[in-house]
């Protein structure tokens, strides 16, 4: 089961999304550059992930490994707005997105296809 990832926890999955297992030093100085965090705050964040079970330390040098995928939480940030915003029913969701904007052909069939691999 994937837990509620806030955007800070989400900053720290993100690099290891990316580059695969980073020494917790590096992903201080990645954060440091990015988003201006203290090496504190950046360990903070790395324990907390450790804590909910999103990652796993690996010794030498503390390198953290994402045990939860970027489409796991991706899936799980998705049903949670469902359900929070649209009682649950998914083609709700589809409605408002589709709704927001003029979506080009490539786009649409990109849709057809994927509704069609549903069936």
């Amino acid at each position: 089961m994937v837990m509620k990832l806030f955007d800070s926890e989400l900053n720290i999955m993100e690099i290891l999304w990316r580059d695969g297992d980073t020494p917790a030093k590096r992903i201080a100085e990645i954060t440091k550059e990015k988003v201006g965090w203290s090496k504190t705050t950046t360990y903070t964040i790395i324990k907390r992930c450790l804590d909910k079970g999103v990652i796993e330390r690996h010794e030498p040098n503390f390198v953290c490994h994402a045990i939860v995928t970027r489409e796991q939480a991706q899936e799980h940030e998705t049903t949670e707005l469902i359900n929070k915003m649209y009682d649950g029913a998914p083609d709700r969701l589809i409605a408002s997105l589709l709704g927001q904007k003029r979506l080009s052909t490539e786009e649409i069939n990109r849709l057809k296809r994927l509704i069609d691999s549903l069936e």
